[in-house]
């Protein structure tokens, strides 16, 4: 599998067919010995930033710690093993409510969104 061309980029839904986002990362154990083994996938725009170096990388993270905490500061993570299927979506064994992903897209509609005159 080449994991570039098949995973990086494509859309990732959960078990509920909720589109979450797009794979940004992969995260990958090197092992001694032993080629390396992909643990998971990132979303969001930290690891987004990375991939476009170190500095736009810690430049991002930076900014959505000072925005959103600390608990922000790094991209989010899907354990590889909650991957169900590759197609034309990734599809993971997750339910999007328990996970923090959104939290950035609910702030901006309750505090920016809504409070614009029509768009309720």
């Amino acid at each position: 599998m080449d994991l570039v061309r098949d995973v990086l980029d494509k859309q990732v839904i959960d078990r509920e067919q909720v589109k979450i986002g797009k794979v940004d990362g992969l995260v990958a154990e090197l092992r001694p010995g032993k080629p390396p083994r992909i643990v998971a996938i990132e979303l969001g725009s930290i690891a987004l930033a990375r991939r476009l170096g170190a500095r736009p990388g810690r430049w991002m993270a930076g900014l959505s710690a000072r925005l959103g905490g600390k608990r922000h500061s790094e991209p989010h993570r899907i354990a590889w093993n909650k991957v169900r299927d590759i197609g034309i979506d990734i599809e993971v064994d997750i339910d999007v409510r328990e996970t923090a992903i959104f939290c950035w897209q609910n702030w901006l509609r309750d505090h920016v969104v809504s409070r614009i005159p029509g768009a309720g």
